[in-house]
């Protein structure tokens, strides 16, 4: 028995699971399977177009009919800068000769923050819970979402943004340590130098607010899952374990990087899309930082380095990826997302009896 059931029926699941949303890296298999096994299967947005997101909801539900989240990004749209743009390609230049390809044209990044549209995409396609990171969309947008009935979740890294977070009417806290792989969902703030580990920031949360509390954060198995029960969670968010699932659509270099990783493997970078996040470190953060003042702001990094990572990976090289990862990578396992959904949870609630009888 799950000490802490409040996750478990504020979204009608049967595990206090939540698969994280990892843009690029999963999609509608994986969240399927993983909802399917109890989990709340959640789709990540910020790569979609509203058109993507209905195809992508259409077959999860024809998989399940297991409650689902969609999670979006709402970060403020960037301030172009053609001199720290025309830095970074600058200093990219010798990598674009390396690789042979034209420095000239410049993709545009494909990073949505959550607007109006897809307001109507989320009252349309009828998830049971709507996430959001980077903070909370605008008040207007929260209220149209809140009064259709929708749950809604938002992402901390900090006590006082789960308290600005709650103040607003949020019905769970993601506490997001500093572990954890992939964006760092800062948003009252921009120094990542401070952010606590999740140990010490699950029970600071806990404390802080009283809507349930979600730990996220290099919790790859079921020591993972008790240790954030015994901190007061009331349940976990996990990521970088789903990324070992055959489902999991990474590259071949990021899948060869997660089978290779330690516990040094990871570092927080600005370099891929121009906001920290935690990933796997490769030969473009060894040269240039991890952390530069020359990547634009988020997402407009994304461009210029689309071209070099497209070149690179068709060669089997991870050197300008984005192998978003959490620093407790080495621990996954490769099964597939609704065995490994029930296997989390089996072994945590073992841990769970084992710690309880010790105690006894």
């Amino acid at each position: 028995m799950w000490p802490d059931r409040r996750l478990i029926e504020l979204f009608k699941i049967e595990l206090p699971i939540v698969q994280a949303p990892m843009a690029g890296a999963i999609d509608w298999e994986l969240i399927a399977a993983a909802a399917e096994a109890g989990a709340l299967g959640s789709l990540p947005c910020a790569m979609l177009n509203a058109q993507q997101i209905r195809e992508q909801m259409g077959k999860i539900r024809a998989h399940t009919n297991k409650p689902v989240n969609l999670n979006f990004f709402c970060h403020s749209p960037p301030v172009p800068s053609n001199a720290r743009e025309a830095r970074w390609r600058e200093r990219l230049e010798p990598y674009y000769r390396e690789l042979a390809i034209d420095p000239a044209p410049v993709p545009s990044s494909n990073r949505t923050a959550f607007d109006a549209a897809m307001c109507d995409v989320v009252e349309e396609t009828k998830p049971e819970v709507v996430s959001f990171h980077f903070g909370l969309p605008d008040p207007g947008l929260l209220r149209r979402l809140k009064a259709a009935g929708f749950l809604v979740m938002g992402s901390a890294t900090t006590a006082a943004e789960a308290r600005w977070l709650e103040a607003r009417g949020v019905d769970a806290v993601i506490a997001q340590g500093n572990e954890a792989g992939g964006h760092r969902g800062i948003f009252l703030s921009d120094d990542i130098a401070t952010q606590p580990g999740t140990f010490a920031l699950v029970p600071q949360i806990v404390d802080a607010v009283t809507v349930p509390v979600i730990a996220t954060g290099a919790v790859t198995d079921g020591r993972g899952i008790a240790a954030a029960f015994a901190l007061g969670a009331a349940g976990v968010q996990i990521g970088t374990a789903y990324l070992w699932c055959p489902e999991a659509k990474i590259s071949a270099p990021h899948r060869a990087a997660l089978k290779s990783a330690r516990d040094d493997a990871t570092a927080l970078t600005n370099l891929m899309t121009g906001r920290p996040a935690r990933g796997i470190i490769n030969r473009l953060m060894r040269e240039i930082g991890p952390m530069s003042e020359v990547a634009p702001e988020f997402p407009l990094a994304v461009g210029a380095l689309a071209p070099l990572r497209a070149k690179a990976e068709a060669q089997g090289s991870g050197d300008f990826s984005s192998m978003w990862a959490g620093q407790a990578a080495s621990l996954g396992r490769a099964m597939p997302a609704g065995e490994l959904t029930k296997t989390l949870a089996a072994e945590a609630l073992m841990h769970m009896r084992a710690l309880a009888s010790s105690s006894a």
